[in-house]
């Protein structure tokens, strides 16, 4: 008697443990799954106008076309574009047209690299030429984009816009009038582009953080093509092509 009682109180006992950590559960998930976010900037989609910081980080290279000269070359072999990574800040003005679209204009200004690898047949030893030889281009742009946003709906601090426009750069760092230049490529001081991307707003009490992708064409031929000079004039088109990671902080 006395032991089927107890196995009656432990079966009991297990089965309220059970009982109460199965209702435990339910009432936890329940608090989680009604429970309210806190709305961050519930008034932000009311602005007509806010501001913006942006901190980029780039890959780019160019879109290379040959020139016929390059056929005709026994010095130059191989002209390869090459990835190479940079920097850049900006600052946005936002102006919404819509609760679906807006319009941004930027002012940037960016430090990006495009490397040209060659394959020479014959090297110059006196000028401390390689059979493989890779020229840095560099470029300290100003640029003004501009794009037109379509954005999703909020979703608590949360939401999705898409954004697609053009723009317009002077090349700070343009050699295209240099002289002494044997070892260089040169490159124009303007250039045009197209461009588009996705980005992701997240809601903070203060400020709005939106990581941002883009992608960058350039639709202006950006060589100054030089024939007398043996890195130049076996390259007919460079277009500038380039991939921008953002970090914006919005207010």
């Amino acid at each position: 008697m006395y032991l089927s009682g107890l196995r009656r109180l432990k079966k009991q006992g297990i089965k309220g443990i059970l009982s109460g950590a199965l209702i435990s559960c339910i009432l936890f998930s329940s608090n989680k799954i009604f429970a309210q976010t806190e709305l961050n900037l519930p008034n932000h989609d009311d602005k007509r106008f806010y501001i913006g910081i942006g901190i980029m980080y780039n890959q780019s290279r160019f879109q290379l076309s040959h020139h016929s000269r390059f056929l005709q070359s026994d010095t130059v072999m191989v002209v390869s574009p090459e990835n190479a990574g940079g920097f850049g800040l900006s600052g946005m003005n936002n102006f919404v047209l819509s609760p679906r679209f807006s319009v941004r204009a930027s002012m940037q200004f960016m430090l990006s690299s495009k490397n040209l690898t060659y394959n020479l047949t014959y090297p110059d030893g006196r000028k401390e030429e390689q059979p493989q030889m890779t020229k840095k281009v560099e470029s300290i742009s100003f640029g003004i984009p501009l794009h037109l946003k379509f954005r999703s709906d909020r979703i608590e601090n949360f939401r999705v816009y898409m954004f697609g426009g053009g723009k317009i750069e002077y090349d700070l760092a343009s050699n295209a009038r240099a002289k002494k230049a044997e070892e260089l490529v040169k490159l124009k001081k303007f250039d045009m582009g197209i461009e588009a991307g996705i980005g992701f707003n997240f809601y903070f009490p203060v400020f709005i953080l939106s990581p941002e992708i883009k992608i960058s064409q350039g639709l202006i031929n950006s060589h100054s093509r030089d024939e007398s000079l043996k890195f130049s004039n076996v390259i007919d088109k460079l277009n500038s092509r380039m991939i921008v990671f953002s970090l914006i902080f919005e207010g």
